[in-house]
């Protein structure tokens, strides 16, 4: 039987989720991906002008990052992906392949989140942040995960995401190497 797991470190721009996802991927020997890299041109040209996306743009590309998750599991892959994963709905799609997916929300304060936003180079402007916050449907209580507040040191934050992933790595230690 194949075991992996399957982590996505979720929220709204400016979290840390590819700063985290990264060092997680790096820290456990995963696969990673940044769900970034999955939008259709189409997508990062709405986003890059200003305008949110709608559930109909993000369909096709969570059903991508949906296969991408289902073809690491068939290959006994566990993986790690970047993903805001705003709402429930967008959780289910991603976790069809893999029922019992992972989500580490990093969540922080709105001020926090549109500085950090500010000091970078990304497509999403800070603009649209307040449309993802707006967005945004945090795991309930039947959905696997955790909550970690992005207020401390990226190193702080990495520590206590190891101490909520390593538990649910497979047994294999081969088995989670990507």
């Amino acid at each position: 039987m194949i075991v992996s797991a399957h982590i996505v470190v979720m929220g709204v721009s400016g979290s840390g989720k590819s700063t985290i996802a990264r060092r997680l991927a790096d820290e456990l020997g995963l696969t990673m991906a940044e769900a970034d890299d999955f939008h259709p041109p189409a997508n990062i040209a709405k986003m890059s002008g200003g305008e949110p996306l709608t559930d109909e743009d993000r369909w096709p590309w969570l059903a991508a990052l949906a296969r991408w998750t289902a073809e690491q599991r068939d290959a006994g892959t566990s993986t790690v992906l970047a993903c805001s994963a705003l709402k429930r709905s967008y959780r289910d799609v991603l976790r069809r392949p893999v029922p019992d997916t992972f989500f580490l929300h990093l969540h922080g304060s709105e001020d926090l989140l549109r500085e950090r936003m500010q000091a970078r180079e990304h497509f999403m402007p800070p603009a649209l942040l307040r449309s993802q916050l707006d967005t945004l449907e945090p795991l309930q209580p039947d959905e696997r995960g955790a909550v970690l507040d992005v207020a401390p040191p990226v190193d702080e934050l990495v520590r206590q995401a190891l101490r909520i992933i390593r538990p649910i790595l497979p047994a294999d230690p081969d088995a989670a190497r990507g």
